[in-house]
């Protein structure tokens, strides 16, 4: 890496917009212009400007910029936007993708994610492959903490060994040097990239907003995503995360591998091979503007025992509450961006882009309906779904209806995919055990206890 720096602010730097992500705001800013959009998620650490003041990493971006309109931001947590305390989820997160591309008008673009981000990203190419025409991930990771399906992961205690650190030393010389010294870089050896590394840290991130960022990395896993993905993908690494690429890319059908020597971050060592095979990827890889599948949330809901009740008002009472029941049940697909897509006799079939809206509308149908002295069961499963039209269909369907077949009154069942994406939302579950559900194999189910 080269270590010119400057002692004066940049002043081509773009200016600085920012765009609401739920109750959030975002930070980010256009750069170049072009047919291509590239939308830039950075990983642990980020600030829109002060990163420009190094050359290395102002020249990659630049170089990225001549290839396009260049979208960077930071995310919530982190840099310019806002810091929430609490550990944001990956479909929070991956929302704010979304608003992103929405205010600098970018209908769809090119995702290049970095460390931890790869798990928003690949989750966000997964849901709106429409919205995506590649994904370049650079050392993505599947899964953040090490389970007995999942030994690459590191270890709770890695983690935890880590949060102290950052509780400790975050921003610090001594942190710094520790880091780099894990990793083999001589970063340290050239005092004045090693001061702007420091800094860096603590324009990024405060220590507690370090520590919301990496237990979000830490509750990461995105294995249920991958086969879903149908973009083209690139996966870039270095020798130390060979393993959690070739986890990724042996589950993204069609996806690239390259390792690139050295042991830093992007801007590192390799940085010209690095940008070179994102040109050359880029300028090949064009996913399907209209996909022939998506992932979805599927929730299936019906009223129990509605033959005894209507058998207990009648035709036009019974008549008069369903129709009530159909009304709140609407409202509350509204309210958590859920899309109807079917309704037969007493039951409803909706789609959402993400689990975590799904399961609270679910929540917010029970209670709704019980004013109609009703009771709903309901069951969520997220997957791979055809398209058809504006219908969909598939395997993940029918799981979803399986699912809802197995709960009983007043509950919310989800397959374990539901649950594990998730993670960090403070939705706990009760453990239903493994059940043979009717054609589509077994699967292990949960009921949603707390949201």
């Amino acid at each position: 890496m080269r270590s010119g720096m400057t002692s004066e602010p940049r002043r081509d730097v773009p200016e600085v917009q920012y765009t609401r992500s739920g109750d959030v705001s975002i930070a980010y800013h256009v750069v170049g212009a072009g047919g291509l959009d590239l939308v830039f998620a950075p990983g642990y650490v980020s600030h829109l400007t002060h990163v420009l003041e190094n050359p290395t990493v102002a020249g990659f971006f630049e170089r990225l910029a001549s290839l396009g309109r260049l979208i960077r931001f930071d995310r919530r947590g982190i840099g310019l936007s806002d810091r929430p305390r609490e550990v944001a989820t990956l479909e929070a997160r991956m929302d704010d993708i979304r608003a992103v591309m929405d205010a600098a008008g970018s209908r769809r673009a090119a995702l290049i994610a970095t460390g931890d981000a790869g798990a928003m990203a690949t989750l966000f190419a997964a849901t709106y492959p429409e919205r995506v025409a590649a994904a370049v991930l650079w050392s993505p990771y599947a899964r953040g903490t090490a389970a007995a399906d999942y030994p690459i992961g590191e270890t709770e205690a890695e983690w935890q060994r880590q949060l102290d650190e950052i509780e400790q030393g975050w921003g610090t010389q001594q942190y710094l040097e520790k880091q780099f010294a894990e990793t083999g870089s001589h970063v340290s050896d050239d005092e004045a990239l090693f001061e702007w590394f420091c800094e860096t840290l603590r324009c990024a991130a405060s220590p507690g907003a370090a520590l919301t960022v990496y237990r979000m990395a830490m509750e990461v896993d995105v294995r249920d995503v991958l086969p879903a993905i149908r973009v083209p993908v690139l996966i870039l690494h270095r020798a130390t995360t060979r393993t959690d690429a070739e986890f990724m890319t042996e589950r993204i059908a069609g996806a690239r591998r390259v390792e690139i020597p050295g042991r830093a971050s992007i801007f590192g060592d390799g940085i010209d091979q690095t940008l070179s095979e994102i040109e050359q990827f880029l300028a090949t890889a064009t996913g399907e503007a209209e996909p022939e599948t998506v992932l979805s949330t599927v929730l299936f809901t019906d009223i129990v025992g509605s033959t005894e009740r209507a058998a207990e008002l009648g035709d036009r009472r019974w008549r008069e509450t369903l129709e009530s029941h159909d009304a709140m049940i609407r409202r509350c697909l509204d309210l958590y961006r859920g899309r109807e897509l079917d309704t037969a006799g007493d039951g409803f079939f909706a789609s959402f882009d993400g689990p975590v809206r799904a399961i609270r509308c679910a929540l917010a149908i029970n209670q709704s309906v019980r004013e109609l002295d009703l009771e709903v069961r309901a069951g969520l499963h997220t997957g791979v779904c055809e398209i058809r039209g504006d219908k969909i269909a598939g395997l993940a369907v029918n799981v979803g209806a399986r699912v809802a077949a197995r709960a009983t009154q007043g509950e919310v069942l989800v397959s374990s995919t539901v649950k594990d994406l998730v993670a960090g939302s403070g939705i706990e579950f009760e453990d239903r055990g493994e059940h043979e559900l009717k054609g589509v194999g077994a699967w292990r189910l949960y009921s949603v206890v707390d949201a």
